[in-house]
């Protein structure tokens, strides 16, 4: 199969969608990858590194696409791909089509077949492609917190681990998830008050046990938030729904409970954000502020980390990559029921119920 990785456009974003070792693994099993040029630069891997490994550099987006049966990429398409994708051609990669109906209309009309990180699930209801840029996503999610909450950068000017004499600050933590424990120990870790919420009581009790001393654990319910909000310093939003639209847990109301200065981190950008203040932002522009409440919502955390996602992002997709690669698309999705579960659209059908209900879509269940 020809193996396409294209260089990312989106605003700021370094990663890559295959390391070299990804692409030696590729030629290994009699594939031909074409890397378009510069692609891996950001990330740290020179077009050399890629040549070296047996790829073929291409200079443009447009011949990448050209010639590849199957895209590997780490970002959605954006507006300016939308037409280089192409009846039956795979595209691997995230897409987070629940937030985003130009982008879902766009890829039916494209006729290619798109396969989503995001969905991509296994028998136990884990989300082993998401897992990898969800624990970046997470830690960096609390140091961005941490940050923003100075008052140079708009916030109410505290430490998060305070000094003798002086408290730590107070974090809470929506959703107990892969993000919101990372999020959670890492606050733990630079010293926070933490709080981790979520409405699965026998995950809250495993927090309970496992997560370090200085973090407790809370049901998730509207009365607990608002209970918690006005001594709240930074909310970290790590809820998901596989493949459809997160849900609000603070609406524009509720920021009028916290402290001016306070700071939320809505890393459920990707799926439409769980504050209703949120809107998508870029590393260029990361923050703005609503109600005095500073609003963090970049859509590719893992964007600012090039080297260590792409190298995370590769050792989880790279089986999955190459089983689509050595059997094609169909049979590789028939042989593994997590693979199949990543189908989003195909061939113009909508085949993942979520999507299509969440945009009012025909649903097209799908037999491989």
């Amino acid at each position: 199969m020809k193996i396409g990785i294209p260089k990312e456009i989106k605003n700021n974003e370094s990663r890559v969608g295959m390391t070299p070792a990804g692409v030696a693994e590729m030629v290994k099993h009699g594939h031909e990858v074409y890397v378009q040029h510069t692609a891996g630069i950001g990330s740290g891997f020179p077009d050399e590194a890629y040549s070296r490994v047996g790829a073929v550099i291409v200079p443009t987006i447009e011949e990448t696409y050209a010639v590849a049966d199957m895209i590997v990429k780490v970002k959605e398409p954006i507006a300016v791909e939308y037409p280089l994708v192409r009846k039956g051609q795979l595209v691997f990669t995230y897409f987070h089509f629940a937030c985003d109906r130009r982008l879902t209309e766009a890829m039916i009309e494209s006729g290619g077949v798109c396969l989503a990180y995001e969905t991509v699930q296994l028998s136990d209801g884990s989300l082993p492609l998401l897992v990898p840029m969800s624990e970046v996503a997470g830690r960096m999610a609390t140091i961005n917190g941490a940050y923003y909450l100075q008052k140079t950068k708009g916030g109410k000017g505290k430490l998060i681990c305070g000094v003798p004499g002086v408290k730590p600050v107070k974090v809470l933590v929506l959703g107990g998830g892969i993000v919101g424990q990372a999020a959670a120990r890492v606050a733990a870790g630079m010293g926070a008050n933490v709080l981790i919420a979520d409405i699965n009581l026998s995950l809250l009790r495993e927090l309970s046990i496992t997560m370090p001393p200085n973090v407790d654990t809370l049901y998730s319910s509207h009365h607990n938030i608002v209970r918690e909000l006005p001594d709240v310093d930074i909310v970290v939003g790590s809820v998901l729904i596989p493949g459809d639209k997160a849900p609000h847990l603070i609406t524009r109301d509720m920021l009028g409970l916290m402290e001016p200065g306070s700071v939320l981190v809505d890393v459920a950008i990707d799926q439409g954000g769980c504050f209703e203040t949120s809107h998508p932002t870029t590393h260029s522009e990361p923050v703005y502020i609503v109600d005095d409440i500073v609003h963090y919502a970049v859509a590719n955390i893992p964007g600012a980390v090039p080297n260590s996602s792409t190298l995370a992002l590769t050792n989880a997709t790279l089986k999955y990559a190459l089983a689509l690669a050595d059997k094609g698309w169909r049979k590789a999705c028939a042989d593994d029921k997590a693979l199949f579960e990543g189908l989003n659209i195909v061939e113009g059908e909508v085949v993942y119920k979520a999507v299509a209900d969440v945009f009012g879509l025909p649903y097209e269940p799908l037999a491989v």
